[in-house]
């Protein structure tokens, strides 16, 4: 991508999309696309259609999306599955109408199987049934690499669907009920901590095993994605099955490879708050999928690899979480 080249970012606001445009600006890119949801609707066909057709982007990143943890998807599924197939069908759409060069759709590690294979690989998708408790928004997610795909195959697209891993971060939701893992611990531990409660109350078990990326290293490998030499960046982009035998969607896991508990994790943003109460964890409550580790070698094959660790993301997170809150580490004021 050239450094004047227009580079829209669907979501800027949102975790995905503050990382891209910090990632992007730190590169030098001038020519930054945005839109907030008041200007632009994206689950509205006629107002995207007019977007794209006014402003012509060279290239989308297409992070804009209807997101939550485990009790937001339960309690919205159908919001989580309209809303998200909406969004993507009206953006990938209008950018195959207005010449857009490259896609790259962010989607979610919840497209594998509740069951598979540990770590899980990219051909692992569509091979068995989803976690239930956020099946809708992984649905939707796997018609929007289907659309990529289809794209690709019939009109020569080069549209590339990344799958990040649990991502935390700078920009982060951290509302009490539908917010994830890692904003939602930051949160309860922090106010635990300035009301000097006994206990801070986890969901599940804590056996689930996790793996968690820190945003503006997930934005990097996008970035350098996008920014790969068309001989490189065409084997990324899926097999036509029809034609080869092989299923090999146009999907790539951005992640870092490793994986803890849920018990290990709220023991390191407990450290990371500086909360000296007990962790007591509520088992009548859902634990999700027992594990979600992502085979990052097809990432790592072509030269790119994640350099932050948890507790130093972590610690810029809850950083992050006071200056959102208006408040410092030591203040109890929101």
């Amino acid at each position: 991508m050239d450094k004047d080249a227009k580079i829209y970012i669907a979501g800027h606001r949102g975790l995905v999309g503050s990382a891209l445009m910090r990632n992007l600006q730190a590169k030098g890119y001038t020519n930054l696309l945005t839109r907030t949801h008041a200007e632009l609707d994206l689950t509205r066909q006629a107002e995207v259609e007019e977007f794209f057709a006014h402003e012509k982007p060279e290239y989308v990143f297409l992070a804009a999306a209807k997101v939550g943890g485990i009790h937001a998807n339960n309690t919205y599924p159908a919001e989580f599955f309209r809303d998200n197939l909406a969004i993507q069908t009206n953006v990938i759409h209008e950018a195959w109408c207005t010449g857009v060069k490259r896609l790259l759709f962010l989607g979610s590690s919840c497209i594998y199987p509740r069951l598979a294979l540990q770590p899980m690989k990219e051909e692992y998708l569509l091979t068995g049934p989803l976690e239930p408790t956020n099946r809708p928004y992984a649905i939707a997610k796997i018609a929007g690499i289907e659309m990529c795909w289809s794209y690709n195959r019939q009109y020569g697209t080069q549209y590339l669907a990344v799958m990040p891993t649990n991502l935390y971060g700078p920009g982060d939701n951290y509302h009490r009920e539908n917010s994830h893992v890692i904003p939602a611990l930051i949160r309860r531990f922090h106010e635990a901590k300035q009301t000097n409660a006994p206990t801070v109350i986890v969901w599940g078990t804590g056996t689930p095993r996790r793996e968690f990326l820190y945003s503006d290293d997930m934005a990097d490998a996008c970035v350098f994605l996008m920014n790969l030499p068309d001989e490189t960046f065409d084997i990324l982009l899926g097999s036509d099955e029809a034609k080869t035998g092989v299923f090999l969607p146009p999907v790539v896991n951005i992640g870092i490879g490793e994986d803890v508990t849920i018990k290990e994790l709220a023991e390191v943003v407990k450290d990371v708050v500086g909360y000296r109460g007990k962790i007591v964890f509520d088992t009548s409550k859902p634990d999700g999928a027992p594990r979600k580790l992502l085979d990052v070698s097809r990432l790592y094959a072509i030269g790119w690899q994640a350099r932050t660790s948890l507790s130093a993301g972590l610690a810029a997170a809850y950083a992050d979480f006071c200056q959102t809150m208006r408040c410092r580490p030591d203040s109890a004021d929101f």
